[in-house]
C-alpha cells in the first residue's frame, strides 16, 4: 500500500480527478487530493491556463508543497498536467519519497532546478501529439533518471485520463491507470 498525494490539473479538482483518486483508494492505497483552488473549477482549458499563468508556477509549487506537508507520511506524489509539475517538485524535494507519477506532462531537471534523488521511481504518461506537452522537457527528464518509464498514448488529447473532461479517452485512461497501479503495487 502506498500513501499518495495527487494534484489536480488546471481545470481544478474535477469529478474526474476525484473519481481517479477513489479508484486508487478502492485498490487499498491512501490518496489525498488537495484542492489548490479552494473549490473553484473551470470548464474551459484556455481560461484555466490563463488563471494558472496569472498566479505563476511558483505560486502553485508553493501551494502544492504546503498541501503535501499536511500529509507527512505520504511517499508517492502524482499529478495531472499542472499537477504533474507540482508532484514532480514535491517528489524531488521530499526526503524519503518513493515515486513520482506524472500524467500529461513533466519538466526537465534543468527547468526544475533540482537533482533527481537516488531511488525515486518515475513514470511519465503523455499522449503522442498532445499540444500542451513539451516533448523535449519530457525526453530530457526521462534520459536523466535511471529506470524512468515513459508511456506514450495514441492521439493528441490532453487530460485524457479525466473521465469528466470532454477529451477523456477510456482505453488510454484504463491503461494509464493499470500501469500506475502496477508501480504502486511494486513499492
Amino acid at each position: 500500500m502506498a500513501e499518495v498525494v495527487l494534484f489536480h490539473h488546471a481545470l481544478g479538482l474535477t469529478p474526474g480527478v476525484a473519481e481517479f483518486a477513489q479508484g486508487w483508494r478502492d485498490e487499498g492505497h491512501v490518496v489525498h487530493v488537495p484542492d489548490l483552488y479552494g473549490g473553484r473549477t473551470f470548464s474551459d482549458l484556455d481560461e484555466a491556463v490563463e488563471f494558472v499563468d496569472g498566479m505563476g508556477i511558483g505560486h502553485w509549487i508553493a501551494a502544492a508543497t504546503a498541501a503535501a506537508a499536511e500529509h507527512p507520511t505520504a511517499d508517492v506524489f502524482a499529478g495531472f498536467s499542472l499537477g504533474s509539475a507540482c508532484a514532480q517538485y514535491v517528489a524531488q524535494s521530499t526526503p524519503g519519497a518513493r515515486a513520482a507519477l506524472l500524467f500529461h506532462g513533466a519538466l526537465s531537471l534543468a527547468t526544475m532546478e533540482l537533482a533527481w534523488p537516488e531511488g525515486l521511481r518515475l513514470q511519465v504518461h503523455t499522449a503522442e501529439a498532445d499540444p500542451w506537452v513539451e516533448t523535449d522537457e519530457v525526453e530530457s527528464l526521462i534520459e536523466s533518471v535511471d529506470g524512468a518509464e515513459l508511456f506514450v498514448y495514441p492521439g493528441s488529447r490532453h487530460l485524457f485520463a479525466d473521465a469528466s473532461w470532454d477529451e477523456f479517452d477510456e482505453p488510454s485512461a484504463r491503461l494509464l491507470n493499470e500501469r500506475a497501479l502496477a508501480l504502486l503495487a511494486s513499492l
